[in-house]
């Protein structure tokens, strides 16, 4: 590759020409304090898309080394650009299976661009790392981007809009359980931080792109992004290197602006002053200086003075740590030494990621992990996953939250990271719902003397490596409802995986199920790379009614969300522990979800309720029949209190079908009788 640089006469101002990017192939635009300084670089269709199996960061490294030819004075030429999402943590450390992902995403999205242009104080640049087999294909998109550039877009004829953003998952309450918790674990010398975050959502119509340019001038981001489907208005900097030398800028310590008044200038020094911000921002800082130090030369590693920051609707307390890399080291190697980012985690750092896998309702995605480029010529820049918004059709959902200490207020907590999450919401036009929740005390939650068993101690959650499965009714050599069953696991692979089951999949599991008249149990086990294995054993008979299922609750943040693992590890372990009984499971908001094995409905008067798909639940195809042929279904969050106070408590499911169910430890007022459900 050789460095190529042209001038472009353009007059075009950078938020101006970013709708020149709707529709192109994997567009990006990096706006801020990105490897220059107040510069903006645009770019689409590139040369290279790194494939799922790849390693990222090995793919980053090979970069660093790439050798550029060349006089020109490019000052970017291209490189990779995209984002690491923070479950590529798991190929750093062992680390526990994360909660459930309302949406799945990929682990990483990076794509290799040999050309970008780039407007730096006024003037704009096409620039390229040339290459002999791309020559015809850079000289046609200098034309175009010459051509685009004397003219701006044409304007959306709708400009995007978004539905108010609410708190998801387990809302306030699990929230405020989650910190309440991490404090006690504090207590018990488990660890001294976690950053524990909440998911906020909305509906998008538009493009994100058009999103993107609303933003900048408003946020006015020091490292604004879009790449993929993410809209970041990132203040933090993780990772820079240039050359040999490699800093980090990390945050830790917030306060909300308002305004250009004298309560601002309060909120700062009230911030410059604490001693509960400043012990948080230090432990942060040591992590950091710990990670680079696994990788720069010995005595290299300098923290400068925190100092206090501006930033969209908030000031930060930031510092920078830097050091120079030991000869060899290269941008892959840095990352594994560092990733993910120490301010989004916690101290110590392992024991964090592993507090946040058992605490938080909802899986992150790209949030909390690390955006930007890495040229070979201008070295590497990554951002701070942190103010940004995720989309995936309609759907668009951003995370906030921050460090719990010893001393940190469940409440306060909250608000935090409502703050946080108010400057950017309102920078692309959209609403926050904010909500205020107290932390009840725990003597006068459901269940006299203790909150149910916590799921986690008896295991992890479900590891989706090992795939996904269902299993189908089979009755005189027929399966029952085979449909919903495989159209339930081809969403599950697809969402989880990018693949889809074999077209042979229906025709397959009918000849599996004809081989048999007994009452029988079909499953379908699917890999993650779409394979699947049909089994077909003896169901034996459908549970007597009079005899109800006891239900033994247990505590999981965020329940199982919506797939059928094939790891039961962790239900095995609640079974075993319930003696006998059906485990329940319940989030850490109170609200029942579903047992081991079944949907969970509840009796009140005339009426069945059942609780909401959500994400947090198995979509069960026995209760989506009743759900919608059932006029007296309603669908609504249960607490436990409810579900203990019910008239009638029953399950359903495929296998065992509809069958009266008791909670093992009755109400406050005693337990009630058993009701038949026929």
């Amino acid at each position: 590759m050789r460095a190529y640089r042209v001038a472009l006469d353009s007059d075009l101002a950078p938020a101006d020409a970013l709708g020149w990017l709707r529709g192109e192939d994997r567009p990006f635009a990096l706006s801020g304090e990105w490897l220059l300084g107040d510069v903006t670089i645009l770019g689409s269709s590139p040369a290279r898309v790194a494939a799922a199996g790849d390693d990222p960061f090995a793919v980053l490294g090979a970069a660093s080394q790439a050798e550029v030819s060349g006089d020109d004075d490019a000052l970017v030429g291209g490189g990779w650009v995209g984002w690491l999402g923070y479950g590529l943590g798991t190929q750093v450390e062992a680390l526990p299976p994360s909660p459930p992902a309302p949406i799945a995403r990929p682990t990483f999205s990076l794509a290799f661009y040999d050309h970008v242009v780039l407007c730096r104080t006024g003037q704009w640049w096409f620039e390229a790392l040339w290459s002999d087999e791309r020559d015809a294909f850079l000289r046609e998109r200098l034309e175009v981007w010459r051509s685009r550039l004397q003219r701006p877009p044409e304007a959306t004829l709708s400009p995007p809009v978004t539905t108010p953003f609410r708190l998801a998952g387990n809302g306030p309450a699990g929230e405020l359980e989650a910190v309440a918790d991490c404090r006690r674990r504090i207590a018990a010398g488990e660890l001294y931080e976690a950053n524990l975050c909440v998911r906020l959502e909305a509906r998008l119509a538009g493009d994100p792109i058009d999103l993107f340019a609303r933003a900048l001038p408003a946020a006015q981001p020091r490292f604004g992004a879009f790449v993929d489907g993410t809209v970041s208005l990132s203040p933090e900097r993780f990772l820079r290197r240039r050359g040999r030398d490699v800093w980090t800028e990390p945050i830790k310590g917030t306060r909300p602006r308002v305004g250009l008044t004298a309560s601002r200038d309060a909120a700062r020094r009230e911030l410059a002053g604490s001693e509960k911000d400043a012990a948080e921002h230090v432990m942060i800082v040591d992590l950091m200086r710990n990670d680079l130090g696994r990788v720069c030369s010995y005595g290299s590693v300098r923290a400068q003075a925190p100092r206090v920051e501006p930033h969209a609707g908030v000031w930060h307390l930031v510092s920078t740590v830097s050091g120079q890399l030991r000869e060899g080291v290269d941008d892959g190697q840095l990352l594994r030494a560092s990733f993910p980012p120490g301010s989004v985690t916690g101290a110590p750092k392992v024991q964090a990621m592993k507090v946040i896998a058992t605490l938080e309702a909802t899986r992150r995605e790209v949030y909390t992990g690390a955006i930007g480029i890495a040229s070979p010529i201008a070295g590497l820049d990554l951002s701070v996953v942190i103010r940004t918004f995720e989309v995936s059709g309609e759907a668009i959902w951003m995370g906030a939250g921050g460090a719990v200490v010893a001393d940190s207020e469940a409440e306060r907590e909250l608000a935090e990271a409502f703050d946080k999450a108010a400057g950017p919401i309102a920078a692309i036009g959209g609403e926050l719902v904010r909500v205020e929740a107290a932390l009840e005390p725990p003597e006068t939650r459901w269940r006299p003397g203790r909150l149910p068993r916590r799921a986690l101690l008896h295991g992890t959650r479900p590891d989706p490596a090992l795939g996904v499965f269902e299993t189908v009714l089979v009755q005189d050599g027929r399966p029952m409802t085979l449909e919903a069953h495989l159209e339930r696991l081809a969403a599950s692979i697809h969402e989880l995986y990018g693949a889809a089951p074999p077209p042979t999949l229906v025709a397959g599991a009918g000849a599996a199920a004809a081989q048999t008249r007994e009452r029988s149990r079909l499953r379908v086990l699917a890999d993650p790379n779409g394979r699947v294995r049909i089994t077909v054993s003896p169901a034996g008979p459908p549970y007597a009614l009079q005899y109800p299922a006891r239900l033994e609750p247990f505590t999981l943040p965020g329940g199982l969300g919506a797939h059928k693992w094939r790891d039961r590890g962790l239900l095995d372990a609640l079974a075993a522990s319930a003696r006998g009984a059906v485990p329940l499971l319940v989030d850490t908001d109170g609200c029942v979800l579903e047992a081991a094995y079944a949907n969970v409905w509840i009796v009140e008067g005339d009426e069945l309720i059942t609780p909401p798909t959500d994400g947090r639940i198995l979509p069960g195809t026995m209760r989506a029949a009743l759900v919608a042929g059932d006029r007296a279904v309603r669908v609504q969050p249960i607490e436990l209190e409810r579900l203990a106070e019910a008239d009638a408590v029953f399950l359903t499911s495929s296998i065992s079908g509809r069958h009266p169910a008791r909670l093992e430890h009755g109400s406050r007022s005693g337990p009630r009788p058993a009701v038949t459900i026929l």
